[in-house]
């Protein structure tokens, strides 16, 4: 969810995000967002974030570092503050569902 989330705010192909090898600047930026969110507002580890992209704990860090000094440009952290948005709906529905996914809604 948070791949597709970022890669949809930032208008990348998904499967950017994952690759192997570092990319280009914007798709490394994306990348970077979406480690930010995983250990942000998911709550991960940086150990956990890092390795959803392949990456070690130190990567992640570093990500989260970097993302957090670029919220000081109001662009960017528009950006960021719509992903985490959407993020955070997105977790509050899977809770409901989790509570509530036997009952019928009305």
């Amino acid at each position: 969810m948070i791949e597709i989330t970022v890669a949809a705010a930032l208008n990348l192909p998904v499967d950017e995000l994952g690759a192997k090898t570092r990319r280009a600047a914007p798709v490394a930026f994306a990348r970077q967002i979406a480690m930010y969110c995983a250990h942000v507002t998911f709550g991960w580890s940086l150990t956990e974030a890092g390795a959803v992209f392949s990456r070690d704990r130190t990567t992640a860090a570093h990500a989260c570092r970097v993302v957090e000094d670029r919220r000081d440009c109001p662009h960017i952290d528009a950006i960021i503050t719509a992903v985490e948005g959407a993020l955070e709906s997105w977790l509050s529905a899977v809770e409901f569902c989790r509570l509530h996914g036997g009952e019928q809604l009305q």
